[in-house]
Parts: structure tokens; C-alpha cells; sequence
């Protein structure tokens, strides 16, 4: 079979594009283009891998890739881009590793390939985790080449092209998540054409009925809206001709659908009363000319004061270059109209799309070759703070909160331009500079008067930090600064400065669990590195402080320890007559035990509580004491020093009942955690709790000025394992500085 017949056999499977048969068609040359036999290498790869596969709309798989494969090649994408357009589901969906892919393909395409990939083949224990953590993947893979996200954003656009064919409730999720993190991703590189399709498609299925009511209305007023785009376009074009201003393209468009409806919701007006809803367009040929044509404008129509940008002299920080202004037609209604040059539309256009310059450093490294990309220096800066979460709930808010557009643009002294989120105070101004004058900031001069540090930064403002060697962050920073950054370093300050506190709590905590005969020995000993290391900690010292804000907690590093203590001891062997009559014996006792219904085994037909000093759980060894009150035997843990002076004659051995009766209980717990005192901290902790169906029975918050707040929790516990998952799901969150278990007053 001819490669020309199977190219027409492939053809009638699937529609294939033109560029891609003329590509396909062109490699059967005597000499044909390296890029382009990489790209039909990897069709085919695909082709083969994908065959028989298909999409939930019945189409044969193989036209996903090919689609994004396409969109990768109109944004002006290299072959290498493009193959992994071609090979971005293999790894994922098929057997093939990414080795094959690198030894196939090269290590560029490789690359790109796993920072799309998915962590499908790995277990998360919910939706959030899995998603934390494939977002995780793509940032750290997008730090290193920039072209990971253009294909993922490729791959999600015909995803959402293609959404009909899904459940609603799928629909619903993929379009939040959409609008949430890839919309803003595209804007952030640039890309206006993909993110203005993917808010208008999010916007499809997020809110159906006001997208076809809005789409229906402007369809309605086409003829009115097609005469008046006529009238300003062809006063401008005599005007802009007249003056000799060359222009290249001039044009008058609607607005997207989402962003008509963002500014019905922003300012709370029905559809009729939105009259911008056409944006003009002028393209010419060089900078000055963007301002000439500026000034024919705002000669033929009135400008609206205060709706002037100038993007050119201050471009975005995603190169964004033009000028804009609104001013009123000659019907009273506003015009939005947009000047740039040819090469700056094409920016506004492609983006980052529009500046692929890679040069090949190394075997398996690609970095930019112009210093001018490091104008995306905010995306190794994204990783910075991301490493500081480890909690995926609040990992997911952080990055959609640092991922939409920066829109204040104030100065240093020095006249350097610093963009910030919107809403962001002198303190984001401070830590945006360098952490160490954000830790020693005293105050804040803007626009050379001192200013209020909750005070949010407008455009403009020429900040300057004041900062004393003894100042340092308070906790009150964390209720109005708006950048991960900020918030994340003063966290980090506010424990490494109470580090000397956190380890003398951490050794109370072990000494209490362990006693005190030879515990400092038991610090500097080598089953104790070891647990370091295992917990993944530098030194004791880290661990203990880790221990003492509650990041681990005691249960775990003893079990480790016994683990490691276990596991240097020898073996003995045991008489196989002998192992067989004890394991007889304990299997005969666990049937008996296992037909009791009460969750104490020892204890029947007795009147008995749970001790209050001690509040054992299922899962932690327990001893009866006869009470010399009516209230019967008393449950204590093991080692319970309320049990050390009680007669002999008085205990009874008793057991937690592990059968499925037993397990039906829950036991009263009470709780204390210290945490930063912020708005929103305790309905987080909540959140968590109820997540995992944990019953709250009471609860207290006690807060003082400058200081932690004291949250007091009593909840219903089902044994030892799962309060050791509700002070880790508890503790990972980055406000909290300490969890620990409190005990009643003793009884014997």
C-alpha cells in the first residue's frame, strides 16, 4: 500500500487538513524538511496509538489531537510544538511511557508531553488533591518551557469546543474550571483569541439562559449596529487619510458575549443599557502614528475623561501594547476605540505565541533566547509561593487569585514600574520588592505623604518603603494583603520567629509521649536521625518544631520511632508448635471477643465511662480501673499517670472491640489549635471537618489584638486513625501555627 493511499485511507476516517495532507504529501520527497517529517512522524505515531479508540461524540479520537495540532500550528507553533500537539493523550491514554516518547520523538517533545499530561494513573484521596496536583505538574513544566501551557491551552480550547457530547454536571465543572484557571492563564500570556472563545464558551454552559438571551439580543440589533460601525468608521478613515496617517486596517466589532455581560453585572444595567457594545479597532504602521491617529480621535468625537490607557509607553506585563480611549459618538452613545501597530495587534493576538525563541542549551534543556522573556518572570515567581501550600484546597484559591490580571501599576522611587494585583496595599508593594523589606517595613510614604499600610494602590502612585531593623510583620497584614506572596511570607516569618517556642513545645509534646528517663539521649541518638529523615526534615530541631505548630504530630513520630527501633533489633525465632498454639489461642479469643456488642471488650454487663484525664480512642492500648465512686470502671490509655497509684487488685485488662458493632461509636474528643487571626480562618477549619462528615459539638474562638487566635473544638472521633487525619488535614493549612489534643482534669 502507497503512503498516498494511506493518507486517502486515513482521509475518509477522518478529516484530515489541508496543511497536514500537503504536509504528509510533501514527506514522500526525495528531501524532505526535518520539521516537517517530525511532524508527520508524530501523526502517524498518534494515529496508530489512538486506532480504534473514539470521543464521546462517536468521532474517532485521533481527530482531538488533530485539532490541537491545528490550533497550535495557526498560533504559529514550532514542529516540535505541534508534535506534541499530535502526541499529548498518548501517555496518558495509552501504554507508551514517556522514555518511548523521548527516544522516538527527542526530549524537547518529551517534555512538553508530560507537563500536559494528567496524573490519571495515580490515586488521590479527593477531586481537589488530584487537581492541585496536576496543576502543580503543569507550572513546574511551564517554568522550564513556556510552550507546556500553550498546548494545554489548545487541548482545553477543543475540549470546550467539543463539550455538547458530556453530562451537564461535567460540562458545568470542566467550564468552571475553565474560567477559573485557563481563561486567565491565556490572558495572562497574551492570547487574547483563545481566552475571549474560552470565557464566551465557559460562559455557554455556566449561565445558559443569559448567554442565549444576550446572544439573541445582539443578533436583533445587527442592522442598527452594522449602520453605526459604518458612519464612525468611514468619518475616521477620511480623517485619518486626510492627516496621512497610514493605516493598515480599521475596524469596528462587538464585543465577546462574556464581556458584554460582565459589565451588565459590574454595573448593574440591563442589556439596553449598554450602548459600548461595539469596540473599534485602528492598526497603523509605527508608534507615532498610534498617537497622531490618538489625536484625530479625540478631534472628530469627545473623549470621556478618565478612559484613557496608554499601553504603549506602559505596556501589561503579558507585552500588551496599545492605546485606548471612549469617547462619545455623534448619537451620544460611548465608543471604545483601540490604537496599535501591526506588530502589537499581533502580540495582542498570539501573545507568547507571537515571541517562541528558543535556543537549545543542553541535552535536555530549552530557555529563552531573549533577555526580553524574562518580562514572564512571573511564572518561576509563581512557583516560589506554591511551595509554601501544601494544603490543596487553599494551593487551588491562591493560584486562581495570583492568576488574574495585574492591574495597578505604581512606581519606586527610582521610577521603576512594579505591577500588582488590583486592590493591593504598600505591604503587597513591599514583599512584591524582596521579602526581607516587606519583614523590616516600618511604614510607607505614597506620593511622598505617609500613608494608611491597609490603603489600596491606585495607578500612578510612586510608593516608598520605610523599614527599621526592628520592625517586623503583624498578624493584622495577613486581613488586607492581597498577593500569595505577601501572605505566605509573613506566615513564614511569624513561624520562624517563634521557631525557639515551637521546639520547647515539641519536646513537651514527645517527653510527655515517651517519659522522661533518658529522653535527651533518645534526641541525639541514630534511631532518632533516622525518623528525621523518614519524616523528610533537615535536623531534630526541625522535626521538633515541625512537632511543636502542629505540621506532624507526636502519634506518628513515636510510631515511627518504634518502627526504626523494631527494625534494629534481632529477630527470635519462635518453636513453629509453639506459634501455631498462640496464634490457635488468639484466633479462638478474637471469635470469642468479636460476638460482644459493647465497644469495650472486659467490661460486660459492668457500669463503665471513658476517663476524662486521658479520653482514650480505638487504637490506643487501655487498662480498667474499679472507681470508688458509683460510676463503675474507669477507661484509661495506657500509661496514664492518673492509673500509676491505683492498687493493683483495683485494675482489670480490658480491650476496644474491633468488630463492626464496635466500630459504630464515636468518642468526645476535645481540641485546641492556635491560628492566625484572619477573616475567614475558623469557616475554613470547618469546612475541612464537615468534608470528612465530622460531627462539631461545641466550639469557641478567642482572639486578641496582635496575637494568635484560640479556637476551641469538641468533636465526635471514631478512634485514634481518624483524629490523626483530622490534625494533619487541620495543621497543612498555612494559618495554623499549633493543634494539639487537651485533657480534663484527672479522676482515678
Amino acid at each position: 500500500m502507497t503512503a498516498i493511499s494511506i493518507i486517502e485511507s486515513r482521509a475518509k476516517e477522518v478529516k484530515l487538513p489541508r496543511w497536514l495532507k500537503e504536509c504528509l504529501i510533501n514527506q514522500q520527497s526525495e528531501q524532505p524538511e526535518a520539521d516537517a517529517t517530525l511532524i508527520c512522524r508524530a501523526f502517524n505515531f498518534a494515529y496508530q496509538l489512538h486506532e480504534g479508540q473514539t470521543r464521546k461524540s462517536g468521532e474517532p479520537y485521533i481527530a482531538h489531537p488533530i485539532a490541537v495540532a491545528s490550533l497550535l500550528r495557526d498560533l504559529g507553533g514550532d514542529s516540535v510544538t505541534i508534535a506534541a500537539g499530535f502526541l499529548h493523550d498518548v501517555v496518558e491514554d495509552t501504554e507508551v511511557t514517556s522514555a518511548e516518547i523521548e527516544e522516538m520523538f527527542g526530549v524537547q517533545v518529551r517534555l512538553l508531553v508530560e507537563g500536559v499530561t494528567k496524573l490519571s494513573k495515580f490515586n488521590f484521596s479527593s477531586t481537589t488533591e488530584r487537581q492541585a496536583e496536576n496543576f502543580r505538574r503543569m507550572f513546574l513544566a511551564m517554568a522550564t518551557d513556556i510552550r507546556v501551557i500553550v498546548v494545554k491551552l489548545a487541548d482545553r480550547l477543543h475540549n470546550m469546543r467539543t463539550l455538547d457530547h458530556l453530562k451537564p454536571e461535567k460540562q458545568r465543572r470542566i467550564s468552571q474550571e475553565t474560567r477559573e484557571i485557563f481563561a486567565p492563564l491565556a490572558n495572562r500570556l497574551g492570547i487574547g483569541r483563545i481566552k475571549w472563545e474560552l470565557e464566551d464558551l465557559c460562559f455557554k454552559y455556566l449561565e445558559p439562559e443569559a448567554y442565549d438571551e444576550i446572544k439573541t439580543l445582539i443578533a436583533e440589533r445587527r442592522t442598527d449596529r452594522e449602520a453605526r460601525i459604518a458612519q464612525v468608521t468611514d468619518t475616521l478613515r477620511s480623517r485619518l487619510q486626510h492627516l496621512k496617517v497610514n493605516v493598515v486596517e480599521l475596524t469596528g466589532r462587538p464585543k465577546h458575549l462574556y464581556g458584554i455581560y460582565q459589565k451588565m453585572q459590574r454595573q448593574q444595567k440591563e442589556f439596553s443599557q449598554i450602548y459600548d457594545i461595539a469596540a473599534f479597532r485602528i492598526i497603523v504602521e509605527t508608534n507615532e502614528e498610534c498617537y497622531r491617529a490618538l489625536a484625530v480621535v479625540h478631534d472628530a468625537f469627545k473623549p470621556i475623561p478618565g478612559r484613557f490607557k496608554d499601553y504603549i509607553g506602559l505596556p501589561k506585563p503579558n507585552r500588551y501594547q496599545s492605546l485606548h480611549t471612549t469617547v462619545v459618538g455623534s448619537n451620544g452613545r460611548p465608543i471604545e476605540i483601540q490604537i496599535r501597530t501591526l506588530e502589537m495587534h499581533h502580540i495582542a493576538e498570539y501573545g507568547i505565541a507571537a515571541h517562541w525563541k528558543y535556543k537549545e542549551t543542553g541535552a535536555s534543556e530549552i530557555e529563552p533566547a531573549s533577555s526580553e522573556d524574562q518580562k514572564f518572570t512571573w511564572l518561576r515567581q509563581l512557583l516560589e509561593w506554591q511551595k509554601d501550600l501544601s494544603d490543596a484546597q487553599e494551593y487551588m484559591e491562591s493560584v486562581k487569585d495570583n492568576l488574574f490580571e495585574d492591574d495597578v501599576y505604581v512606581f519606586t522611587p527610582d521610577g521603576d514600574v512594579v505591577a500588582l494585583a488590583q486592590g493591593a496595599t504598600p505591604v503587597d508593594f513591599a514583599y512584591r520588592i524582596h521579602s526581607e523589606i516587606g519583614n523590616h517595613m516600618k511604614g510607607a510614604r505614597v506620593n511622598g505623604r505617609w500613608s494608611v499600610l491597609s490603603k489600596p494602590l491606585e495607578n500612578g502612585d510612586i510608593v516608598e518603603i520605610v523599614t527599621q531593623k526592628n520592625s517586623h510583620p503583624s498578624l493584622d497584614w495577613l486581613n488586607f494583603v492581597v498577593s500569595p506572596t505577601a501572605r505566605n511570607r509573613i506566615r513564614q516569618w511569624y513561624k520562624l520567629s517563634h521557631r525557639d517556642e515551637n521546639i520547647a513545645r515539641g519536646k513537651e509534646l514527645l517527653e510527655k509521649e515517651m517519659g522522661k528517663s533518658g529522653f535527651d539521649s533518645l534526641l541525639k541518638s541514630e534511631p532518632m536521625q533516622i525518623v528525621t529523615q523518614r519524616c523528610n526534615y533537615h535536623s531534630v530541631d526541625d522535626l521538633l518544631a515541625a512537632l511543636g505548630y502542629g505540621e506532624i504530630t507526636q502519634n506518628h513520630v513515636v510510631n515511627r520511632l518504634r518502627d526504626v527501633v523494631k527494625e534494629q533489633q534481632p529477630v527470635e525465632e519462635v518453636p513453629v508448635e509453639a506459634e501455631a498454639i498462640e496464634s490457635s489461642q488468639l484466633q479462638g479469643s478474637v471469635k470469642q471477643q468479636s460476638s460482644c456488642k459493647s465497644p469495650i471488650i472486659g467490661v460486660e454487663g459492668m457500669l463503665y465511662h471513658l476517663a476524662g484525664c486521658c479520653k482514650p480512642l480505638p487504637g490506643e492500648s487501655i487498662i480498667g480501673a474499679v472507681t470508688l465512686s458509683s460510676r463503675g470502671i474507669s477507661i484509661h490509655s495506657q500509661g496514664c499517670h492518673n492509673v500509676e497509684k491505683v492498687p493493683g487488685e483495683r485494675i482489670i485488662p480490658v480491650s476496644w472491640n474491633d468488630d463492626e458493632d464496635g466500630k459504630a461509636f464515636t468518642y468526645p474528643i476535645d481540641i485546641q489549635i492556635e491560628a492566625m487571626d484572619r477573616v475567614g480562618v475558623f469557616k475554613d477549619i470547618l469546612a475541612r471537618l464537615s468534608d470528612r462528615g465530622i460531627n462539631v459539638r461545641n466550639a469557641g474562638v478567642k482572639t486578641h489584638r496582635n496575637k494568635p487566635a484560640l479556637i476551641s473544638l469538641s468533636l465526635d472521633i471514631r478512634d485514634r486513625q481518624q483524629l490523626e487525619y483530622v490534625f494533619q488535614r487541620i495543621s497543612s493549612m498555612s494559618d495554623i501555627l499549633n493543634i494539639r489534643r487537651v485533657m480534663n482534669s484527672g479522676e482515678r
